[in-house]
């Protein structure tokens, strides 16, 4: 008894701080701290910690419109730019003759595609500050974009009149003059762009590439070592000297410099489709099939992956896989040739006579319609043909790699994403507690008033059973427990639960819940913690058997996905729904428990009522980022990618670090 008073009042003196600095921190306020701290992250790079700072400031004063115009920034820097945009129109709609605003927002509607849009706020600043040359080179990048390459050119011109000691503009020119086919004019370039900065790698890059084209290879080799002298970690180079050093048949070579891409970022789609043809090639059958898996889990309706995949299976005699593969590659593309013929040999080893003669006679009838379309120079064209070569590596300026692989050889990248987890009461520390002083919270009299009964600081948030584990709580568990069979106290047992959870006694702290409810069934939140134990033991459950439930974007897995699916047990999620329902009926204001409904609903496959569950979330409180991020993932699953990313802008503006990596590989394709 004495134990547990002491540990009582030290949580009593620890509220009464607590509420002291409460009370303190309004009249404290120094808005330009979070002007400057904001500033300093943008300079850092440390993107979130400056949206964090000017989420602050934006509070504290509604009118800064470079509260809005440096967030957006940083939304622009971490790819959101969904995000950027809208913070750059509340720039100037409180500012409408800020020149920075239409600038920056011209640069952003521009990564978008939003041309027409882009070159209108360009010229509206350049109206504004005709002087300022750094606007025709952002024209000039917009022009390039939009692939009106004259104008491009001119504005280059135009720029490079003022500021003739700039090797980017030099090398920007150079990219436009090669695509209006002035080789020479863009050799130049490159060169005077190397001249005036020997040590950019992307200077011997670019030349390297047109040397090249030009049939000096030695010299183009010799470019790629330089930038890789330069600059050791320069993906491009690696990736270019490794397309050069196949076509050389230095296979070794090749792989080496495809794997030194891949040691800095393992998840490259573009790099590892690569590697699989060459693994292919030199007959390393298993490894390619890894690396093909890999591609089309990061990219599922990549065709030729599917297509060449598919020869790998023929190699190992694995028939059955390879008909799916060249079926899969049909149905994204139903007029591919060369699938159909490939399809048909299938068949005929399967002993399906018919089903071959019928893909033979479809491949014959797809060339002769490809054959009559002869002003047709598209990929899309070259896949209905048979003779074409579905085996060779794809550059980056490749019409394939722009199609499927966005023109960036960093652009998709294999992420794990999962649903961010159920919300409920947790133990919080002192620290936890100061912290979030400073964030948007959820006010609610009746959660105060539970918390305050409650033996122990708490905490409502996302907890996930990875963010377990207080060993330093166990005499305080111990004095609880005492307490709490001798006062058999509800709230006692509520707060022995939440600790025994974080220490992943499930079945114990299972047992103090249904105490803790019968003793006071009133309590919503008891509902909601006892429906989020019962999935942390579903998570635990599954985990043991490596069955993690999650929700997978990619809805066409690998041939190695396929066949664990089978094995994946259903794990019935009715019993928390009940509580989180019940909690619901008691407690209908609580945005959190209709939170925990949208991730029960999606871990049942009611995705429907999921969203459903989520949007009264978000109306009740529209700060919920974690609402925002699994209605977001939801969406985009279901291949509604603007609302979806939208959706993840707002989670990562709230604070939410993964939705930029979500951003970077769904809300980022042209």
């Amino acid at each position: 008894m004495a134990q547990t008073k002491k540990y009582l009042a030290k949580y009593i003196l620890w509220a009464a701080c607590l509420l002291l600095l409460a009370g303190q921190l309004p009249a404290q306020y120094d808005i330009n701290q979070f002007y400057y701290r904001g500033r300093q992250a943008l300079m850092d790079g440390k993107y979130a910690k400056a949206i964090d700072n000017f989420n602050i400031l934006s509070r504290l004063d509604s009118t800064s419109h470079e509260a809005y115009f440096f967030r957006g920034i940083a939304k622009y820097n971490l790819g959101d730019f969904i995000g950027a945009e809208q913070d750059f129109i509340k720039t100037l709609t409180i500012n409408p003759v800020y020149t920075g605003g239409y600038h920056y927002r011209a640069i952003t509607r521009s990564r978008m595609g939003q041309y027409e849009n882009a070159l209108s706020d360009l010229a509206t600043a350049l109206e504004l500050r005709p002087s300022y040359t750094g606007l025709y080179y952002s024209r000039g990048v917009t022009y390039f974009l939009s692939q009106q390459f004259d104008q491009a050119i001119a504005d280059f011109n135009r720029y490079l009149a003022k500021e003739s000691s700039d090797p980017s503009a030099y090398l920007n020119r150079g990219a436009a003059y090669l695509y209006v086919g002035d080789t020479t004019a863009a050799l130049n370039d490159y060169n005077q762009a190397i001249t005036l900065n020997r040590f950019d790698a992307e200077g011997y890059i670019r030349r390297s590439r047109i040397l090249h084209l030009q049939g000096h290879t030695e010299e183009a080799l010799q470019d790629l070592d330089v930038a890789l002298e330069v600059d050791s970690t320069n993906s491009f180079a690696y990736f270019n000297r490794a397309l050069i050093r196949h076509e050389r048949h230095e296979i070794e070579g090749a792989l080496s410099d495809l794997n030194r891409v891949l040691k800095d970022d393992p998840g490259n789609a573009l790099t590892l489709y690569n590697r699989a043809l060459i693994y292919s090639q030199i007959g390393d059958f298993r490894k390619a099939l890894d690396d093909y898996d890999r591609v089309l889990h990061i990219n599922p309706r990549n065709v030729l992956a599917y297509f060449n995949r598919a020869s790998v299976f023929l190699e190992l005699e694995r028939y059955q896989d390879a008909e799916q593969d060249y079926s899969k590659a049909i149905d994204l593309y139903p007029d591919f040739a060369k699938a159909y013929m490939n399809r048909s040999y299938v068949k005929n080893l399967m002993g399906d006579q018919k089903g071959a003669q019928t893909d033979y006679k479809t491949a014959q009838k797809k060339v002769q319609e490809y054959r009559g379309r002869t002003d047709d120079t598209s990929m899309v064209a070259a896949l209905a043909d048979t003779s074409g070569r579905f085996s060779a590596l794809l550059s980056l300026d490749a019409n394939f790699a722009k199609q499927d692989f966005n023109d960036e050889l960093l652009q998709y990248r294999d992420i794990d994403i999962n649903l961010k987890p159920l919300y409920q009461l947790t133990y919080s520390t002192q620290e936890e507690q100061v912290n979030a002083l400073l964030e948007e919270q959820f006010n609610s009299e009746a959660l105060l008033q539970l918390q305050a009964r409650l033996p122990i600081t708490t905490r409502l948030k996302a907890h996930s059973t990875a963010e377990m584990s207080h060993a330093g709580n166990r005499p305080l568990l111990e004095a609880l427990t005492q307490e709490a069979m001798s006062t058999n106290s509800a709230y006692l047992w509520f707060a022995k639960a939440i600790l025994e959870r974080d220490q992943k006694q499930f079945n114990q702290a299972l047992e103090d819940y249904n105490q803790a409810i019968e003793l006071a069934p009133e309590e919503a939140i008891f509902y909601l913690n006892r429906g989020a134990l019962h999935v942390d033991m579903i998570d635990f459950l599954s985990s043991l058997e490596e069955n993690v439930q999650i929700l997978t974007l990619d809805d066409s897995g690998t041939t190695r996905a396929r066949v664990q699916d089978r094995n994946i047990r259903s794990y019935d999620y009715n019993t928390a729904i009940l509580d989180v329902v019940k909690a619901s009926m008691l407690q209908p204001e609580n945005p959190f428990i209709y939170y925990n409904l949208g991730n029960l609903f999606c871990y049942a496959k009611d995705l429907p009522e999921a969203i459903r569950q989520y949007d009264e979330a978000i109306k009740l409180y529209p700060h919920l980022a974690e609402a925002f991020y699994n209605r977001g993932l939801i969406l985009i699953y279901l291949k509604d990618l603007e609302k979806g990313c939208i959706d993840m802008s707002k989670a990562g503006e709230l604070g939410i670090a993964d939705a930029y990596s979500v951003i970077r590989k769904y809300c980022m394709e042209e």
